[in-house]
């Protein structure tokens, strides 16, 4: 099995356990479900280049990446960055992300929280919404084109907006005209293995009527440059901000190198 089969063959098991313990109407009762959402697709498009700051613990790929930061604290140095939105991961097993995390995000800062997490049940769309997501992220490596479909137009019923994400050429059929913004992944979720060009190769292949970020793999101002001089709208960047002594200098370094 791949790690991609891996992470999908427990998420199916999660799945299961959420749906005994809470219903859709249980969702629907929390504070944030009826909240209004912040536009990450609006926040990328006020910016010459949008950049998408992540919070995770660890990854299949890196090992441990860091366990000790505060997600408040972490948020609100992603803020005044500058950063066009967060990326929270709320996989555990994998990524050492909570639910918990993205409420804890949500309540610090005013930027668009993306949930990131290998979606594959609606009921996960309508637990987002509660725990106070903005977007989240569809995998289309993990979807059959109708799932893709049907998880956009629940959430964009719901008020989210919806990253697709692609690593593949022959995934791109899976777009659809309601998807708010297209991300390539420069990780190969099976594999393992990253590569910016990855981004460059597809830029062509790509919509040009929407919003288009680059994903994972991003560790240089050159790299983002390169990005960036393609064609793209921004980039979600994890590890490399995680990693460094000061994620708001880092970012900041970042920032100040497309503006």
């Amino acid at each position: 099995m791949t790690i991609l089969d891996r992470i999908i063959e427990n998420k199916r098991k999660e799945v299961k356990l959420l749906k005994e313990k809470f219903k859709i109407k249980d969702f629907e009762k929390m504070d944030f479900f009826s909240s209004s959402v912040l536009s990450l697709k609006k926040n990328i498009q006020s910016t010459s280049f949008g950049i998408i700051s992540e919070i995770k613990r660890k990854s299949p790929s890196a090992g441990e990446i860091n366990s000790f930061f505060s997600p408040k604290d972490l948020a609100i140095s992603y803020q005044k960055s500058g950063a066009a939105g967060i990326s929270v991961l709320t996989d555990y097993e994998f990524f050492g992300g909570t639910v918990e995390d993205l409420i804890e995000v949500k309540k610090a800062v005013n930027l668009p929280i993306l949930r990131k997490e290998f979606i594959i049940d609606e009921i996960q769309i309508f637990q987002a919404k509660a725990i106070g997501a903005d977007a989240i992220l569809l995998i289309a490596e993990a979807l059959t084109e109708e799932q893709a479909l049907h998880f956009t137009i629940i959430a964009q019923s719901l008020g989210l907006e919806v990253v697709m994400e692609f690593h593949e050429k022959n995934q791109l059929y899976k777009i659809n005209d309601e998807v708010d913004i297209i991300g390539v992944n420069n990780r190969n979720l099976k594999l393992q293995k990253t590569d910016v060009l990855n981004s460059i190769e597809l830029i062509d292949f790509l919509p040009k009527d929407r919003v288009l970020i680059s994903e994972s793999g991003i560790k240089s101002i050159n790299d983002l440059k390169q990005i960036y001089e393609c064609g793209y709208h921004g980039a979600l960047i994890g590890e490399s901000i995680l990693k460094s002594d000061s994620p708001l200098d880092f970012l900041k370094r970042m920032a100040s190198s497309v503006l």
